[in-house]
């Protein structure tokens, strides 16, 4: 049997656009209905959802009133996310090397992101400095040790991840002088497979 080619996230993601909306129920599984609540009244606010994807996140919240920009190292995602939805602007970047203003958003959201980055605390800079005074930093941590089979129309592939402990999370935000105000943890079975973080700058 040959091995899993093990990809980074945007040849990774660009390979699983085409059939990634096909895992959304299995995605929403990790949240519960726990994360979109935890946002608030989005009406008329600047939220930047890092790690868009095709816009699972994105789309509902364009619909709430929310400005939104969804940015992904994915361009093939960004594309699936604009045909369902033109209003949302769309950029392809780097979570860990943003180029967004400083104190420019009221809300940055990240899901199924730093499972994908080796030391999340760049990416936490970033997302501090482009918050305005008083905004929120609304993001998951899955319980994933190991990178899962992803199907494509090129065959299996996995997308390199890294796992995070999460007391190591909360350490890292509060040494940027994030007060975290929420640290959720979703079970499934007795055994933790999310944790959800609300911080305020």
């Amino acid at each position: 049997m040959s091995k899993i080619k093990v990809l980074k996230s945007a040849a990774g993601y660009d390979l699983a656009a085409s059939t990634y909306d096909n895992k959304e129920k299995y995605l929403n599984s990790f949240e519960q209905n726990n994360f979109l609540p935890l946002l608030g009244d989005l009406h008329d606010k600047k939220v930047l959802d890092v790690g868009a994807g095709t816009g699972r996140l994105a789309v509902l919240m364009s619909k709430a009133g929310a400005e939104v920009t969804a940015m992904d190292v994915s361009t093939q995602m960004l594309q699936v996310l604009k045909n369902k939805n033109s209003k949302i602007k769309t950029l392809i970047g780097d979570a860990e090397n943003m180029s967004f203003p400083s104190n420019f958003f009221d809300v940055v959201v990240a899901t199924f992101l730093i499972v994908h980055l080796k030391n999340p605390q760049t990416f936490f800079d970033e997302a501090y400095r482009v918050l305005k005074d008083g905004g929120i930093f609304v993001f998951s941590n899955i319980n994933q040790k190991e990178a899962p089979e992803v199907d494509t129309k090129q065959g299996k592939i996995k997308i390199e991840s890294f796992y995070h402990r999460p007391e190591k999370i909360v350490e890292d935000l509060e040494s940027l002088a994030f007060n975290v105000e929420k640290n959720i943890f979703l079970y499934e079975n007795e055994v933790w497979i999310n944790q959800i973080v609300v911080a305020k700058k």
